[in-house]
């Protein structure tokens, strides 16, 4: 059940993510799933000790929803930086 729960959320996350950073046209919805798992993951792992929140896996809320969103952001970021040489 987790499992489908990290796809939904991922789903949604990597979506919002691309929608803020302006690359969903370059992104299909397999990308935006990927990057919004990664994302969680990364922002579970760096933001969430530092501000306490919980992340996915110990609950959906608001906070580790927006915790994933800004994880996801940041790795969109990291990519454009690589890719182009700038955030946008």
């Amino acid at each position: 059940m987790n499992f489908i729960i990290w796809l939904v959320v991922g789903g949604l996350v990597g979506w919002l993510a691309s929608l803020v950073m302006k690359t969903d046209a370059h992104q299909g919805i397999l990308l935006n799933i990927v990057v919004g798992i990664v994302g969680a993951f990364l922002g579970g792992l760096l933001i969430s000790p530092l501000i306490g929140v919980g992340t996915i896996n110990q609950g959906i809320s608001v906070a580790s929803i927006g915790v994933s969103l800004l994880g996801a952001i940041i790795l969109l970021a990291v990519i454009n930086l690589v890719r182009r040489g700038s955030v946008r």
